[in-house]
């Protein structure tokens, strides 16, 4: 990069132009007159020309000295048009960023990435966008993104709807868990078939836990009945199963503290494959804002 005048010294310049003497133009500039004529010196021979002519009476601009503050009166003028812009960015309201997640990831998941989101947004020196996150079932999630309601999704399902691109974030696994009074509670291991007809509470349909339950009971030769309760919430799965006698599948996320407390038991399932991929979704072909790439990006490192 070139060695560029100090606007300092053009300030002082356009200053002495307009005043006629350098006492003055210090005075104009808040400096002393001796750093006022130092500066003006080292501009001379910094651009190599006489700017001033210094006399008994004190020192005043050349022919070409005027011709230079002309000059620099453009520079000052489009600093201060900068400046202005700036300004007028830093008033402007922060960027938002419209997210989705499912239950589980937006429970346990989304508040870490989201924190450590915004602290890498500080750190960066720039100012965190304001973080709308929906929470729908998996399903629905797909939905919000397909249709541009929002920018990125955060699924649990084992599959993703076309027009979507996808990927992992995180990894999971289901666990069967019941009231620690259940018959179930000090066995070694159930297998598919009890557990389809062991009274089952799960999700709604459309959420990813019963998707990746769903397709793991397929694979084994099982299927869920025709009539199985469901609710809405994770919380409320767990509460009907703590206080009845119903056998629930949840992410191990979730019923982490319940266990550890004694709340809920988990039964080991046997021939089941209940792990999961997390992952987060856009729509495909959209160009993501960039505040919605760093927070993917934060989601994958975490």
């Amino acid at each position: 990069m070139a060695d560029r005048p100090p606007l300092a010294a053009l300030e002082l310049l356009v200053a002495l132009d307009q005043h006629g003497s350098i006492s003055a133009a210090a005075r104009a500039a808040g400096v002393s007159q001796p750093t006022a004529s130092a500066g003006l010196h080292r501009l001379e021979r910094r651009l190599g020309l006489e700017l001033l002519v210094r006399g008994p009476r004190g020192s005043e601009p050349t022919a070409v000295g005027r011709r230079v503050a002309e000059a620099a009166r453009d520079v000052l003028a489009a600093v201060d048009r900068f400046e202005s812009a700036a300004g007028a960015l830093r008033e402007e309201p922060v960027e938002g960023l419209r997210v989705a997640a499912s239950l589980t990831i937006a429970e346990y998941l989304a508040p870490r990435w989201l924190a450590a989101f915004a602290r890498a947004e500080r750190e960066s020196g720039g100012a965190a966008p304001d973080v709308e996150l929906v929470v729908r079932n998996s399903r629905e999630v797909m939905e919000l993104v397909l249709d541009g309601t929002v920018e990125l999704g955060f699924v649990e399902s084992p599959t993703v709807r076309p027009g979507l691109r996808a990927r992992t974030v995180a990894r999971d696994e289901l666990v069967v868990v019941v009231a620690p009074g259940h018959p179930w509670a000090r066995r070694r291991s159930v297998g598919p078939a009890e557990l389809v007809t062991g009274g089952l509470v799960l999700r709604e349909a459309g959420s990813g836990t019963r998707d990746v339950l769903e397709e793991a009971l397929g694979q084994a030769g099982a299927r869920l009945p025709d009539h199985v309760t469901a609710l809405g919430s994770t919380v409320a799965v767990k509460t009907a199963v703590r206080h009845g006698d119903g056998v629930t599948v949840l992410s191990a996320l979730s019923v982490a503290d319940d266990v550890a407390a004694g709340h809920l038991v988990t039964v080991p399932i046997a021939q089941l494959d209940l792990s999961r991929r997390l992952r987060v979704v856009w729509r495909d072909g959209a160009v993501l804002p960039a505040s919605a790439r760093r927070l993917a990006a934060v989601a994958g490192a975490r």
